[in-house]
C-alpha cells in the first residue's frame, strides 16, 4: 500500500503533504529530523492519511493536495483538525 499523508507542524501550524509506502517509518523520519525540508518545523501531528494500492494513484493525490484547489479541499475536509 501507498499512503498520502498530511502532517501539521506544532511549531508553525503549517501543513506538510507527502506520500510513502511505509507511513510509520516516514512519520518517524519527520519526527526525528531526518527529512531536510521539515527538520526545523518539528514536532508534527499526523492529521490525515489515505491508502492506495497504486503508487501512481497516491502520487497523483499528493500532487492534487498541493494545488490551490487541493488545499481548499483539505481545509474543508479537516476543518476541526486545522483549528
Amino acid at each position: 500500500m501507498y499512503y498520502v499523508y498530511i502532517l501539521k507542524s506544532e511549531a508553525d501550524k503549517k501543513l506538510y503533504i507527502g506520500y510513502s509506502a511505509n507511513l510509520k517509518k516516514r512519520f518517524q523520519e519527520h519526527q526525528d529530523g531526518r527529512v531536510r525540508s521539515t527538520k526545523p518545523r518539528r514536532p508534527f501531528e499526523l492529521i490525515f492519511y489515505e491508502a492506495y494500492k497504486s503508487r501512481l494513484d497516491a502520487k497523483r493525490r499528493e500532487k492534487y493536495f498541493k494545488t490551490d484547489k487541493g488545499k481548499t479541499t483539505i481545509k474543508t475536509m479537516l476543518e476541526k483538525s486545522l483549528a
